[in-house]
């Protein structure tokens, strides 16, 4: 034959069997010399048999080497494209079923070409998993290879040695096949490891002769791209050329720069031929889209380079503007159109591919706005679409999809959308098996493949998705435009193709029979891609690899004006006000470099907004802010980004008005269904008419308000026509809604349930074999489609991102492939004479729901990932009405105080859950549980039923800690034993005596009978000015948690160090709340609650009354609550200068009333020898201020002024006697007390004084006659002064009890120093003489003054005279007075044990109770702190505490440090609540419960019940310190002698007896192992102890590697469970069809996991240590340094993290290396020292600026998953004239590293101004070490999101 010679070598030519086999059309015409020598040495090899290794960088190049040498010596070629998915078979053979029987086909191109003397040419061996290949190894070396089916490939030299002794038809018995001397393997490659992939096994490595195929030389390639380029001059080649060579030059790679792809060159010069004008830049930016996948360094460079060539665009180069016309070329070029591109101002005209259908000719259509970047960015795609196959990158939702469609369009393409998923195998992109209806085995084509042979345009959308080593079988594809199959199919480009059909004459159809096909010249990809993450390890999908693979355009997101054009075009009737905000704010937050406003931003995608406007069109009145909100789902979001998107919501002006939320929360929101119209809130919506009644659900739906809110919501986005996707915590009833609003809606419902292991398969088919053939049953998918079901998709969060990403095509475009081949399509035209074809019913719509993102739930980011498809709904817990009524719902028989404890300790607990405290979102779903229960066993306590919830939490003791003293807080006594009943032990009260008579004396003597005369005035009132009323948030805790006492809750008002409370007092029992007023001095400010809410406010007066100290000036201020008409208005009135002011607690008004405008007294500023005269103070009288009207008086003065605040009055009344105290027992009669003689006079005045009536007021005088005791003794007494005095009486049943006689008569009350109680029968009505009984005290209140030396007594250090607030209380509905006593007042002998030492107490209760005669004394609990002036104190009150009445029977105490308590002290309302107290705990664990029918016998001498109260008195008795339990013989010596008393008492009782006394031992020990362990840790302010916060912050820790744990599906595996994709290789006896869960392979190339890196900068300087006292800041900042260094104990591998500090020193003072991080407390302590003494010593100054700069320029030089820094400082920067512009931008200098600031100290609000100019989500306040974990885990959680 020919013989064909390369230089000096020459090879003879055989003539081939297949020549359709031998490559067509590879050689050029000339040849450049560096390929001729490759061809040279690869024919040298040939002739030696050797197999060659072509290794070189990626490209077309190898490959294109390797045919031209195939071509060139006319040999057969079998290529196989290797791919991480190729396995033994497809290289060895491949089972298939002919006729039902299984045979082993040669279809793997290895044995056809090893028997057919071929030449093997694998491609991509890297791609390949290791020990694929070693199949070959024998094949290569021996040209030896064992087959499946019994065959043996045996050498050809071994062959024709046997054949010499054997014949052919032995040989053939043997099974033994000769390999051909021609068969040789040619692989090609790439070098591992400068690219990513496996590399070689040596064994394999050895076998081959290795060739590097660089990219062609310099002088080659110039030829080459001179002969496409003619009309470019040959310089701006060169530079072109040369740059390229530049980035693939060593020095680029060292940098990190991918390989510039040069095989591209020739394309893009192809591009610049027909546009010479062109900007050079331009076309570079396609080839390599360095803006995209370079981090800042590497532009940088790109840069350099094209500035060194002179590449960078100048004036003169020009870009496309738009394509002006499209034209289809008539004659003998089909599918051929002509393109016009307007650039600069002229046209130019070229040809392109062009689409089977017709072009579309008018460029305006409905659903595409052009906009001017969209006309660009068309005009480029198709300079590009002249050459090359092309790819998009941008963000989600950016119009990717949209763009290729309108591309598509205009050429008159048909589309094939392919959706690309990750586990996506090379199978699934080329062909798949099926079986024939006789149960043949066969390969069908995949949507690829028909598109290449019919000439469509295939949108490959999500390549960043799919594993690279998948890709590679696309290569050839994409290159060469060849492709060959499983079944050995080969498609040709199409003049490959017509060449061959010309050289061997042979028809179509004869080619098609030997499996050859032309590619459509049409033919062309589209790939759709979102950006690479710069800078993540994992997500750099765009590779030298794959450079060489398309052209690249970057589809930006669209500029404001465009995006207003776009969606004023698409909506024409939205409000342009909102768009204008709306899109301020998108674009805010596209346009910053922080990771979280981006990742928000990408919640705002074009799609999304148009979303948004599409519904406010629909409905106007909606709130903008709430849309954002929702579109972000702002309620899921951590902290930090709620709080960025918060912030950048306000600079927007997008805020949700005050109104806005009052009209929602007055909306009234029903469902009503009328006519067949639903109505819910204001949306209606006809109801369907399903004929599938049976699917439509129906389901148990209590309403309330929130939901219904939900359900309003959904129906507008379903009446415009989106699917819907609800995200929230488990158990809020996302399914209940669901469900329900099917069900009003009558719409049937087809349900999936996703989980791990769901795959692409599973979610649109599920194959199964009948009869040995496949067949495919719809899937719930599938069926909705059809009928246009409404599709709920439940827990998609959990399948696995890659899934659900196929519902996006779906959603989107409307179309989606099966994999039974058939296909979904949205549109009815595109239908017709296709067969396999589904349409989507119009009805069909998706609901899907998912958890929220993040942790405990550990899903997949569902939200993130197709979230903007959706619209979107957060559901959450309802707000407590709405849930208060729910659960009314469920549990009607349930108390209702139970329902409000339940709802409000589960609102703590979630908040709790949000704020990262606890990990586990505690829902509604358990709510209703514990409802349930307590519904059905009424008897068993609350406190035990919510234990059905929390056990699962009794293991984890710090989760336990928190929630049972949450549950506590809000009153279930979790863990209380009904026998905690500790009570204040009860004295008795010494007998009544008759004391004898009041008698007002007759007015026989004139001086008995006075008239008092009375002016009127006019009220001058000034003002108002408004005051500021601030509110805060009260931490109220129900005390009854451990064991039931008389106080019911407590909590702390916000008071200064140094203020003083001076006044108290609650609105009157009538009204419906009881809202508590509290005054206090020095500052003066009032406080005011509600004693049942949440919430407390507060108004600060101090402008009026300054601060003044010392004796000079105490201002002391009491408070009167006005009533109807006036409710809510306040008397504030100031003893000492006589000022009373009228406050207006709803709306800050405040205004001076000035009663005696003449004689109008200043303070008397007394020098300070002086002050120890008593000066008289003014008094307010406020016992029917409710009834708006007041008396002041002054003491020792001769006047009363009668304030009526409604008319604008004052009354005077001259007195003819001065007064020293006043009581209003009456609204007409009042009790006055004379000066100095104490006597008491009686005021009888008409109830409403009118101006112009002359009647005057008449004074009696009441003397007091002592009772007769017989011999003509009498009880003298001195006339004392009442304390308090009722104002209305005791009901005739108290009186009968309090006297020991039935009677009824008007009565009043009243207590004094020296009686416990005095009752006044027939006063003050009866003018008749007015019986006195008393109950003596032994000794009376003032005698017993303690000295100071008492330890008791706090307040003891005082002046001379009486406290001015007397803390006396009536109640006359329990019979009590009640008063509170200084410690030395109270006979604590008498009340605690002689060994117990009584409790640090603010003072006593004392409790007369005139019912049960018995006087009690409870302690009231110090406060924590008390203001420094004791004298002043002292003055105010005898105890620490003030006391005022709360509704009838009730008290309210506070003490000095503003401890608020509330107290039930009267008998019958305490039985009440013990009883439900008991009720809530659930009756005695100690019964034993039987099983089975128990015959009760008649005498049970000692039951359960007697056994308790047997305890109960134990308890009482002996509840004394531990050891006195422990060792005390009575009780052991009770025991037994009831041991022996009752021996003959069955069995359980003695258990029961032993089991309770070790009960009450146990309860005793805890408390006192509670009080032990107490000490040991270090209390933080709040009793919460250091370990636990470093405990917060360890939990947090592990949740950061949480995600990255979870194991992945293996495929191909031997065993494990059976792969749907691979059933009917399974059929045809395959073994490798199995997948089972495994850790996966890291992809080769991936970078290992580096550790997080973290450095705390911590503030040093002179100020920390300077302002440590004011507010503890260097204290603060020393725990936190602890803090990190114990949480991060143990964390090293993950966390490296160093501490560096900044003063006036130096910026960077190394306390903690990363290598030397300390590993116990001695060395911690070490550290904490030298922060101590540094803050001390050092210089002044500050140099936060440069430690932050410094800290994060020196840690993102290290190499790290992620980098945080961290900056502890006080807020001290003006003071160094360091702006904090400067300082936000310092913490921003680098995007990779994310730097914050935490503020530890402030002066003033510095660092709420500070905070202010920061970026938001940058910088934290924390004024409370325990804040700081919180801040830690936000910092952390927060870049989840931006990784995400």
């Amino acid at each position: 034959g020919d013989t064909v010679t390369i230089g000096d070598v020459s090879f003879k030519l055989k003539s081939p069997k297949n020549p359709e086999l031998v490559p067509q059309n590879y050689m050029t015409d000339s040849l450049a010399q560096s390929v001729v020598h490759h061809l040279r040495w690869i024919m040298q090899k040939d002739l030696l048999g050797q197999d060659v290794f072509l290794i070189g960088p990626p490209g077309p190049l190898r490959r294109s080497i390797a045919m031209q040498y195939l071509e060139l010596t006319k040999r057969e070629v079998e290529y196989i494209a290797l791919s991480r998915d190729t396995t033994e078979t497809d290289l060895k053979q491949r089972r298939e079923i002919r006729d039902g029987s299984a045979f082993y086909l040669d279809q793997a191109s290895c044995i056809r070409a090893a028997t057919e003397g071929r030449i093997l040419v694998l491609e991509g061996l890297e791609k390949a998993e290791r020990n694929v290949l070693p199949v070959l190894n024998n094949l290569l070396e021996n040209r030896e290879m064992q087959l499946e089916d019994g065959r043996f490939l045996m050498s050809a030299e071994r062959y024709d040695k046997l054949l010499q002794d054997h014949t052919k038809s032995e040989l053939d018995s043997w099974k033994i096949v000769r390999v051909s001397e021609d068969f040789r393997v040619i692989a090609l490659g790439l070098p591992v490891p400068k690219y990513s992939g496996n590399p070689l096994d040596p064994p394999l490595r050895s076998r081959f002769q290795a060739r590097d195929v660089y990219h062609l030389p310099f002088k080659d390639h110039l030829q080459l791209l001179y002969s496409i380029g003619s009309n470019i001059s040959t310089e701006r080649i060169s530079q072109l050329l040369s740059f390229a060579t530049t980035l693939c030059s060593q020095e680029s790679s060292t940098l990190g720069l991918p390989d510039f792809p040069l095989d591209s060159l020739s394309a893009a010069v192809q591009i610049l031929d027909s546009f010479p004008m062109m900007s050079v830049q331009h076309v570079i930016d396609r080839l390599y889209p360095y803006n995209v996948f370079l981090g800042k360094e590497g532009r940088t460079a790109v840069k350099d380079a094209l500035k060194r060539f002179e590449l960078q665009d100048s004036e003169s180069h020009l870009l496309p503007r738009r394509i002006t016309k499209v034209e289809s070329v008539h004659g003998n070029k089909p599918f051929k159109a002509d393109v016009t591109v307007q650039i600069g101002e002229k046209e130019v005209t070229f040809q392109v591919p062009a689409g089977t259908g017709l072009l579309k000719k008018h460029p305006r259509s409905d659903t595409f706005v052009r906009t001017s970047s969209h006309n660009q960015l068309l005009a480029e795609m198709m300079q590009s679409h002249m050459v090359k196959d092309m790819c998009l990158i941008g963000g989600k939702g950016c119009g990717k999809t949209v763009i290729a469609k309108e591309f598509a369009d205009m050429l008159g393409y048909s589309i094939e959308p392919i959706m690309l998923y990750q586990d996506m195998t090379a199978r699934d992109l080329l062909q798949q098996r099926y079986t024939l209806p006789n149960g043949d085995t066969a390969w069908r084509p995949s949507p690829l493949v028909t598109a290449a042979l019919e000439g469509k345009l295939v949108i490959l959308d999500g390549i960043h998705r799919i594993n690279p080593g998948t890709l590679a079988v696309l290569q050839r594809l994409i290159h060469d435009r060849e492709l060959t199959l499983y079944d050995g199919t080969r498609l040709l480009r199409e003049d490959r193709y017509q060449n061959l059909k010309e050289e061997l004459q042979i028809s179509d159809e004869k080619l098609q029979e030997r499996s050859i096909f032309p590619i459509h010249p049409s033919f062309r990809i589209v790939v759709l891609a979102e950006p690479p993450v710069i800078g993540s390890s994992t997500q750099q999908w765009l590779g030298p690899e794959f450079l060489t693979l398309f052209l690249f355009h970057n589809v930006r997101s669209l500029s404001k004006s465009e995006e207003i054009e776009v969606i004023k075009e698409m909506i024409p009737n939205v409000p342009s006000v909102a768009v204008e905000q709306l899109l301020s704010l998108t674009h805010k937050l596209r346009e910053t470099n922080d990771a979280t406003a981006q990742s928000l931003a990408s919640s705002l995608s074009t799609r999304q907004l148009l979303r948004i406007c599409r519904r406010l069109s629909q409905h106007p009145d909606e709130n903008l802010y709430y849309a954002v909100n929702k579109a972000c789902l702002s309620r899921f979001l951590p902290n930090l980004a709620r709080s960025a998107l918060h912030k950048n919501l306000q600079d927007s002006r997008i805020e949700r008005s005050p109104d806005d939320m009052k009209k929602l929360e007055e909306k009234d929101y029903t469902c009503e269904i009328n006519n067949g119209i639903l109505k819910i809130g204001s949306v209606t919506m006809p109801i369907y008419n399903s004929a599938e009644k049976m699917k439509v659900p129906d389901v148990l739906f209590y309403e309330n308000a929130q939901h219904m809110m939900v359900m309003e919501d959904m129906l507008k986005d379903f009446l415009l026509g989106e699917h819907l996707l609800l995200v929230g915590n488990q158990g809020v009833g996302k399914n209940k809604i669901v469900d329900r609003f099917l069900h009003l809606l009558n719409r049937p419902r087809e349900y999936l349930q996703l989980h791990r292991d769901t795959t692409v398969q599973s979610l649109t088919l599920q194959p199964s074999v009948k009869d040995g053939l496949i067949i495919y049953e719809d899937s719930p998918l599938v069926k909705a489609v059809k009928f246009g079901h409404i599709l709920v998709i439940d827990e998609a969060d959990k399948a696995p991102t890659n899934v659900t990403c196929v519902l996006k095509t779906l959603v989107e475009s409307g179309e989606m492939v099966l994999s039974d081949g058939r296909r979904i399509v949205a549109n009815h035209a595109h239908v017709e004479g296709r067969e396999n074809v589904i349409v989507i019913h119009p009805d069909f719509r998706m609901i899907v729901l998912a958890n929220r993102p993040g942790f405990p739930f550990l899903g997949n980011d569902f939200f993130g990932t197709l979230g903007d498809i959706f619209s979107c709904h957060a559901v959450d817990n309802p707000k407590p009405q709405s849930e208060l009524a729910m659960l009314r719902q469920y549990g009607p028989d349930v108390p209702e105080p139970i329902l409000q404890k339940l709802v409000a300790a589960f609102g703590e607990l979630r908040s709790l859950a949000d704020q990262g405290i606890i990990n586990y979102p505690y829902s509604t779903r358990e709510v209703v549980n514990i409802v349930k229960h307590l519904q059905k066993f009424p008897t068993e306590g609350l406190a035990n039923v919510v234990r059905n919830v929390f056990d699962f939490d009794s293991y984890n003791d710090e989760m336990r800690e928190i929630l049972i003293s949450t549950l506590h807080k809000y009153g279930i006594p979790i863990g209380a034993k009904p026998t905690n009943v500790q009570l204040a032990k009860e004295l008795p009260l010494p007998d009544h005596k008759f004391m004898g008579y009041w008698k007002v004396d007759q007015p026989g003597n004139a001086r008995q009978k006075l008239l008092c005369p009375t002016e009127t005035q006019k009220i001058d009132v000034k003002g108002p000015v408004y005051l500021n009323i601030q509110g805060f948030p009260l931490e109220r805790h129900e005390a009854r948690s451990l064991s039931f006492t008389e106080e019911l809750a407590f909590w702390t008002l916000p008071l200064g160090e140094v203020n003083l409370v001076c006044d108290v007092t609650v609105t009157k029992e009538e009204e419906a709340e009881n809202v508590l007023y509290v005054t206090t001095c020095n500052p003066v400010s009032l406080y005011f609650m509600d004693v049942s809410s949440k919430s407390g406010y507060f108004v600060d007066l101090y402008d009026l009354f300054p601060r003044t100290v010392g004796n000079v000036w105490q201002p002391f201020v009491t408070v009167a609550l006005l009533g109807n008409p006036l409710k809510g208005q306040v008397v504030l009135h100031e003893e000492e200068s006589n000022v009373v002011l009228l406050l207006d607690t709803n709306n800050g008004a405040l205004r001076r009333l000035l009663l005696l405008p003449d004689a109008q007294e200043s303070p008397k500023r007394t020098s300070w020898w002086s002050s120890k005269e008593e000066m008289s103070n003014y008094k307010m009288c406020r016992e029917f201020s409710h009834k708006n009207w007041l008396v002041f008086y002054k003491e020792a003065g001769n006047r009363l002024i009668v304030l009526d605040v409604l008319e604008g009055q004052t009354h005077t009344i001259s007195l003819p006697i001065n007064l020293k105290s006043v009581f209003l027992v009456a609204e007409d009669r009042w009790l006055l007390v004379e000066n100095e003689t104490n006597q008491k006079f009686l005021l009888t005045k008409r109830a409403h004084m009118e101006a112009e009536d002359s009647d005057v007021c008449q004074l009696y005088a009441l003397s007091e006659e002592p009772a007769d005791m017989g011999f003509g003794l009498t009880t003298v007494s001195e006339p004392c002064v009442p304390h308090a005095v009722s104002s209305d009486q005791l009901s005739s049943e108290n009186l009968s009890a309090a006297v020991g006689q039935k009677i009824s008569s008007p009565n009043r009350i009243f207590s004094d120093e020296h009686n416990y109680a005095t009752i006044v029968i027939g006063f003050p009505d009866l003018l008749s003489p007015s019986e006195v009984y008393s109950w003596k005290r032994n000794s009376s209140l003032s005698g017993k003054r303690a000295s100071p030396s008492d330890p008791f007594y706090y307040g003891a250090r005082r002046k001379t005279g009486a406290a001015k607030q007397t803390n006396c209380v009536t109640l006359l509905a329990s019979n009590q007075i009640v008063r509170i006593l200084a410690p030395g007042d109270v006979p604590l002998k008498d009340i605690y044990p002689k060994d117990v030492t009584p409790p640090q107490a603010a003072g006593y209760l004392e409790v007369t109770d005139l019912n049960s005669k018995k006087i009690k004394y409870i302690a009231i609990p110090r406060s924590q702190s008390l203001s420094p002036y004791t004298t002043w104190l002292s003055k105010i009150s005898d105890a620490d505490a003030l006391l005022a009445p709360l509704g009838k029977v009730g008290l309210v105490s506070v003490d000095m440090g503003g401890g608020v308590r509330l107290w039930e002290t009267g008998l019958d309302s305490l039985q009440q609540s013990l009883q439900d107290w008991r009720n809530m705990i659930g009756q005695e664990d100690g019964r034993p419960v039987q099983v089975g029918f128990h015959k009760v016998e008649s005498s049970t001498f000692f039951s359960p019940k007697i056994f308790v109260c047997l305890l109960h008195c134990l308890w009482k008795t002996y509840r004394v310190s531990i050891q006195k339990v422990l060792s005390n013989a009575p009780i052991t010596r009770w025991c037994k002698c009831l041991r022996i008393q009752h021996s003959q008492r069955k069995e359980e009782n003695k258990k029961i007896l032993n089991q309770g006394l070790r009960s009450l031992m146990v309860t005793e020990n805890l408390d006192f192992i509670e009080n032990k362990v107490r000490i040991t840790c270090i209390p933080g302010e709040d009793g919460s102890c250091a370990s636990c916060v470093v405990r917060t912050l360890k939990k947090n820790l592990p949740k950061q590697a949480a995600k990255g744990k979870e194991r992945q599906w293996l495929r191909h595996q031997a065993v494990g469970e059976l792969d749907d994709a691979k059933i009917i290789d399974g059929l045809t006896g395959e073994k490798a069809i199995y997948k089972r869960r495994g850790e996966l392979e890291p992809q080769p190339g991936s970078s290992q996991q580096k550790p997080k890196r973290l450095r705390l900068v911590v503030d040093v300087s002179g100020s920390m240590y300077r302002f440590n006292g004011v507010d503890g800041r260097l204290e603060r900042s020393m725990e936190a340094v602890c803090m990190v260094m114990e949480a991060f104990e143990n964390y090293e591998h993950k966390f490296k993290y160093d501490i560096v500090g900044h003063s006036g020193d130096g910026f960077d003072i190394a306390l903690v290396g990363s290598d030397k991080v300390p590993k116990n407390n001695k060395q911690r302590l070490e550290i904490l020292k030298i922060m101590h003494a540094h803050a001390q010593f050092c210089m002044s100054g500050d140099h936060t600026l440069e430690g932050t700069e410094h800290a994060i320029r020196e840690i993102a030089k290290e190499e790290a998953d992620e980098y945080f820094v961290i900056v502890l400082s006080d807020a001290n920067l003006e003071r160094y004239g360091i702006q904090p512009s400067r300082f936000a931008q310092v913490l921003t200098t680098n995007a990779q590293v994310n730097a914050f600031a935490i503020f530890i100290g402030s002066l003033g609000n510095q660092a709420d101004r500070l905070q202010r100019t920061l970026p938001a989500g940058r910088s934290f306040i924390a004024m409370d070490t325990k804040e700081i974990p919180q801040i830690l885990q936000q910092i952390f959680t927060s870049t989840m999101l931006s990784s995400a």
